[in-house]
């Protein structure tokens, strides 16, 4: 006796992915015609696909005013959801396709400060020592909540533990000074003594949204390991300026703002180029906190994962590492 299998009701009830694609495409322009050109179709097919879209789930999703559109409440809760569903599905399809092509995709995961400071003056010697590999880098300053579909081959962060299914080996420790331009340095003389350093004009790294980047080092904590109190500064003091954007207060030390702290395995490159310079040598080292590189269980032998790995592993500077903790 063949037996019958039950509808599925929840593949039944599930609109049409062709109108589903028409509105995600609607609502990302704003606009019927340039949603119509961007799919290749007609704006009276987009239309169509809309209002049967709209019928089907039985709540309008735009407010049409002329040719502008908007989302309605009902519109921006739909497009929250499918905007992610059809993200996950294209990448899904992405990594199908390159699982047949001769080059290897490789995910790492960093922070913007390690990716902009570090890695991408790197970068292309990787491309001319490994062609066959195709790499994609991830972004984030939160690393135990990564985005759906983000599921990184390696990563390198402050976490021993980047979850579960990560081997984990440390690659460094956090050396920590004082960094300016030259010129800064030429018209603030002062800042060569610490105490002339607390007055001047410091570019600080505050803690918001850092939690799972680095165990946080503002200047009050390394003015604290000094024995200098930051809050006796002078009354008539520059501003203290904060932000929680490492790579923005690297960009205003660079354009002569003030003083900001290096984290020596990011700003090395850049005092040895003359760019920046230690006005004091005031050193401060976290030796029992590490940067480690996370490789996925899964890739262990993935010959270009591994590739990349040791690439990696090889670029960290140990010479000029060791002597930086040398100093401190």
């Amino acid at each position: 006796m063949v037996k019958h299998t039950e509808p599925d009701q929840t593949l039944i009830k599930m609109p049409s992915l062709r109108a589903v694609k028409a509105f995600v495409a609607a609502a990302r322009y704003q606009n019927f015609t340039r949603a119509a050109e961007a799919l290749c179709v007609t704006q009276a097919a987009i239309s169509r696909q809309i209002r049967d879209l709209e019928e089907h789930l039985g709540a309008e999703l735009f407010n049409r005013a002329g040719r502008a559109v908007e989302l309605t409440p009902a519109g921006s809760i739909f497009y929250d959801a499918v905007q992610l569903s059809f993200t996950n599905i294209a990448l899904a399809a992405d990594r199908i396709r390159h699982s047949e092509s001769p080059k290897q995709r490789v995910t790492l995961c960093c922070s913007p400060a390690f990716a902009n400071f570090w890695l991408g003056p790197k970068l292309p010697a990787l491309f001319a020592a490994y062609p066959e590999i195709d790499l994609n880098i991830v972004t984030t300053q939160n690393f135990l909540t990564l985005e759906n579909g983000v599921n990184p081959d390696i990563i390198i962060c402050k976490m021993a533990k980047s979850g579960q299914g990560y081997f984990s080996q440390p690659l460094v420790c956090d050396v920590i000074y004082p960094v300016c331009t030259p010129q800064y340095l030429e018209q603030h003389p002062e800042i060569r003594t610490l105490d002339g350093l607390r007055n001047s004009a410091l570019l600080n790294l505050s803690p918001f949204g850092r939690s799972q980047v680095a165990e946080h080092v503002d200047w009050k904590v390394w003015f604290a390991y000094q024995d200098i109190d930051l809050d006796r500064r002078d009354a008539d003091a520059p501003q203290l300026f904060n932000a929680n954007d490492y790579s923005l207060l690297m960009q205003l030390a660079q354009h002569h703002q003030g003083v900001a702290l290096g984290w020596h395995y990011l700003v090395a490159p850049l005092v040895e180029q003359g760019l920046l310079v230690r006005p004091v040598s005031d050193t401060l080292v976290h030796r029992d906190t590490r940067h480690y590189l996370s490789l996925s269980e899964a890739k262990s032998r993935d010959a270009s994962c591994c590739k990349l790995r040791d690439w990696l592993i090889e670029q960290f500077d140990w010479s000029l590492h060791e002597e930086a903790e040398d100093q401190g």
